[in-house]
């Protein structure tokens, strides 16, 4: 791959600390002097390094209320970046929602976190939406359809996170996709911060405040288990829980690396495209308890790297947390699985697409 390669990264916006923002980072480290295309960035909202990057943005960064929540320029979001033409070698998509219907003067790669689930999936994401953003997603998803799939269709590849993701690409838009997972994300190499007023022993489990996470159900579980405390991150503290559930938001790098050392276990109970917390965990060598579903079937194994999660009822769920709990697990063994998503291994991974992509527009 030659040196003066230009390569442009396009993210939907980087408003949140996720981990679609975490591979938009590995990405930059990737691919040095790629520049960075989002339609709205928050500094103080998401990961500190994009700080040191050359991000730019679209006319919305003049909306303050979108850095706090991009989701409010949904009607337009589509259309913003539609009607945005970037330059460049290759144009390297992370899309969960918009930033594949770019325009492009070059190859377009599309790196697929997600079929916009409000589109593709909308049983899961209504989940949490109050009726007015119902009704309001409701009325534009025939006209966003229509420009989600012709978008979809001017990539010179798709690439998915997961089987699971190719399998939902496939079915949105017609479209083979090769699998690429993501990186962990958080190296376990790296500072760590205890988090003070926390139980010596405890679970962890890692999500943003959505309802498809299923945050609060194993809150629930947990809370009637009152000899186990599970340590929740991101999750709105919108609930009085019982004081084994201890609620946690803001939380570092440094930090989050120390719970995912300290931790007995993580609890994994979302419907993930993929799910990055369990493959950070491994790095760890701390083991996993998950549901049987998603991207976790790709990358959780039964007896190695912990057990399933049964939450079919809220007793099924303690029952599985239990069994999982008072088990024994070998942390060396886990942290030499974890070592497939180590960042190294995505970047080369992506460059042999890239290649691949750009030496069939050469033939």
């Amino acid at each position: 791959m030659g040196e003066s390669l230009r390569v442009v990264i396009v993210h939907d916006y980087l408003t949140q600390r996720g981990g679609a923002e975490r591979v938009v980072l590995e990405m930059a480290r990737a691919f040095p002097g790629a520049a960075i295309l989002t339609s709205v960035y928050a500094p103080d909202r998401t990961y500190p390094e994009f700080r040191d990057l050359n991000v730019d943005t679209f006319w919305l960064q003049r909306g303050p209320l979108l850095q706090r929540d991009a989701r409010l320029a949904l009607p337009v979001l589509a259309d913003v970046f539609r009607r945005r033409k970037v330059y460049g070698d290759v144009v390297l998509c992370s899309s969960s929602g918009f930033a594949h219907k770019v325009g492009v003067r070059g190859r377009k790669i599309v790196y697929c976190h997600n079929p916009p689930r409000w589109l593709h999936q909308w049983e899961d994401y209504k989940i949490g939406l109050g009726p007015s953003e119902r009704a309001l997603i409701g009325l534009m998803r025939p006209y966003l359809s229509r420009l989600d799939k012709a978008a979809a269709s001017e990539a010179a590849c798709y690439v998915a996170n997961s089987r699971n993701v190719a399998d939902r690409v496939r079915l949105a838009y017609g479209i083979g996709a090769s699998v690429v997972h993501p990186p962990r994300g958080l190296e376990p190499l790296g500072p760590q911060q205890l988090v003070p007023g926390l139980p010596e022993r405890f679970l962890l489990t890692v999500g943003r405040p959505r309802g498809y996470k299923r945050t609060d159900l194993l809150a629930d579980a947990v809370a009637g288990m009152p000899d186990l405390h599970l340590v929740t991150v991101g999750s709105k503290p919108d609930r009085r829980w019982p004081s084994n559930i201890h609620q946690l938001v803001g939380v570092s790098d440094a930090q989050l690396r120390w719970l995912y050392a300290e931790a007995d276990g993580l609890l994994a109970c979302s419907f993930e495209d993929f799910g990055l917390t369990p493959v950070e965990a491994f790095g760890f060598g701390t083991p996993v308890a998950a549901t049987r579903e998603g991207g976790y079937l790709e990358t959780c194994v039964e007896g190695l790297t912990g057990t399933w999660l049964d939450a079919s009822s809220i007793d099924s769920l303690r029952t599985t947390i239990r069994d999982f709990v008072e088990r024994a697990w070998d942390p060396v063994s886990i942290r030499e699985h974890g070592e497939r998503w180590a960042a190294p291994v995505f970047h080369r991974r992506l460059h042999d697409v890239v290649d691949r992509v750009l030496g069939g527009a050469a033939e």
